[in-house]
């Protein structure tokens, strides 16, 4: 087993260190009001960990601290792991993206899209167009999530079992034919709407394939990469370091609530949208791998140039997200001058971000306010761990950017001479 250690010290990677202090105070005071247990957050320069902080509790009823070597459900954060198994297809000739959905999984054959009512009296019309690979990978497939309570097709997934995004009892197979019934909320490729289209690009992964996700995944990314303790279940020698899992009361302070179910063997559903845990060691491997365009000690799973096309806006007509995207649950701050690539977010307008950021940064975030984004401009790689399931969005998070951000100076790394 692996765990993440500091590699340099912050004035050789040009960060500021009163800066990060105020970074860790600042973190550290949202545990002691009680609004996170603990925290882990990492800041890289050129590669190297110039700052590892972890404060509180990874477990507060036992009085278990953070570590280094703490597991973590990251959540969507799986979506950029899913994102890069189907590019790996793609560049194998396996897969396009361009391909019909249906060509993999015939029962999005001939898909309807939303026009008017509600529930019983929904009415529907043929879509256009198939849904196609790249649909799923910009979320630009009409698909949705149930728990958005935003739109009539979002109740039609809740009524057909779908709040959670898993129908229960079921595989993912089983759950993806559930999703291919709805109707979808717009036309294919015409809007963005984040969804359940993760977890369909996981099934695509497993027919192409052959191979269950997590099988393929270990393989094929974790493996290679040598990213230890991430996958879809946690057993018994790595249960001890799995953090428990809060949720955000009305008063803003944290309580516990049931997680993912990771002990206890292999899960039925494995969702390639968020089905993952991970220790900061690993996901700083793979943070590593993106920002290196796809190669990291001497393994190399992407061509620099599918890096390059994953990590920038692919919404039409170079919109971002709070533009682009028409539901009520997008149309936020947070969104402002962020686009999307295939299974990334991208800032496309800094000027118009919540916080300090630079042009072609691009990461995403978990629900349990875990998040990553990979800085080119200045070589820049931040990941924070936590496990707390907010009420309503991730506010700590602009935070969290804009402290970083003043942490950084001019000076490049020394090792960069």
């Amino acid at each position: 087993m692996a765990t993440l250690r500091q590699e340099a010290e912050p004035d050789e990677a040009g960060l500021d260190v009163k800066a990060l202090d105020r970074l860790d105070q600042a973190c550290a005071h949202l545990v002691d009001e009680g609004r996170l247990p603990g925290f882990l957050v990492a800041v890289a320069r050129g590669g190297r960990v110039a700052h590892l902080t972890t404060h509180g509790r990874r477990d507060v009823a036992e009085d278990l601290p953070v570590e280094a070597d703490t597991l973590w459900r990251i959540y969507s954060m799986t979506k950029p792991v899913t994102s890069v198994a189907a590019l790996m297809l793609v560049e194998e000739g396996r897969l396009s993206l361009d391909d019909r959905l249906d060509r993999y999984l015939p029962i999005f054959a001939n898909p309807r899209v939303y026009e008017s009512g509600e529930g019983e009296d929904v009415r529907t019309r043929p879509a256009d167009g198939p849904i196609r690979i790249r649909h799923l990978l910009t979320h630009t497939s009409g698909l949705t999530f149930g728990f958005y309570h935003s739109h009539p097709v979002d109740a039609l997934y809740r009524a057909a079992g779908l709040e959670s995004s898993v129908v229960p009892g079921t595989d993912l197979a089983g759950t993806v034919e559930v999703y291919a019934r709805m109707p979808l909320q717009f036309e294919p490729g015409t809007q963005w709407n984040y969804s359940v289209s993760t977890n369909v690009l996981g099934r695509v992964i497993e027919v192409v394939s052959g191979q269950p996700l997590d099988a393929f995944f270990a393989e094929r990314i974790l493996g290679p990469l040598g990213m230890a303790d991430a996958g879809f279940q946690v057993g018994d020698e790595q249960a001890p370091r799995l953090a428990e899992l809060y949720g955000e009361g009305d008063d803003g302070r944290i309580k516990p609530v049931p997680g993912l179910p990771l002990r206890g063997g292999r899960p039925r559903f494995l969702s390639g949208s968020g089905g993952m845990v991970a220790s900061a060691y690993d996901f700083h491997r793979f943070m590593e791998l993106l920002r290196r365009r796809g190669e990291l000690d001497g393994v190399r799973l992407l061509a620099p140039g599918t890096v390059d096309l994953m990590t920038r806006n692919h919404l039409p007509g170079g919109a971002d997200l709070r533009a682009h995207g028409s539901r009520p649950a997008h149309d936020e701050p947070n969104n402002d001058g962020v686009g999307f690539g295939l299974g990334v977010s991208v800032v496309v307008d800094p000027e118009r971000t919540l916080s300090p950021t630079a042009a072609g940064t691009y990461g995403w975030s978990g629900a349990a306010t875990t998040t990553f984004w990979v800085d080119p401009v200045r070589d820049l790689t931040v990941q924070f761990m936590t496990q707390v399931r907010p009420r309503t969005s991730l506010r700590i998070i602009p935070e969290l950017r804009r402290l970083v951000h003043e942490a950084v100076t001019d000076r490049a790394p020394s090792w960069r001479g």
